[in-house]
């Protein structure tokens, strides 16, 4: 038997452009720059904000509807079956929202890093 490395495929990084450069290195390019992560920061803030208003609504729901915690579904009360399985839902929503928008800010970015 043979023993067999698995690595990660080398990536080759993209050259950049001197006309990207020119615009980081630019009065432009530097607020540009601080335009994208002020974008990003405020867009983790919020996904946070929203993830945790979200999650702190579970136990709210459950102790405004009375008899909905002690109510069972295959054996299991609604209440652990809510807070143990209705989490991750919310995060998957919260990350694809989240790498969605990061995308969209940073091609944004790009496309005014191109045109300077």
């Amino acid at each position: 038997m043979t023993r067999v490395r698995v690595t990660a495929p080398r990536s080759v990084p993209r050259p950049a452009t001197e006309s990207r450069e020119a615009a980081e290195e630019s009065e432009a390019g530097q607020v540009f720059v601080r335009s994208l992560i002020l974008s990003q920061l405020r867009l983790a803030i919020v996904v946070a904000a929203g993830f945790l208003v979200v999650l702190g609504a579970f136990p709210l729901v459950l102790s405004a509807v009375p008899g909905l915690a002690d109510s069972r579904i295959a054996g299991i009360r609604f209440d652990w079956l809510l807070l143990g399985a209705g989490v991750y839902p919310v995060i998957g929503l919260s990350a694809w929202l989240y790498i969605r928008t990061a995308a969209r800010n940073e091609a944004r970015y790009r496309d005014l890093a191109e045109e300077q």
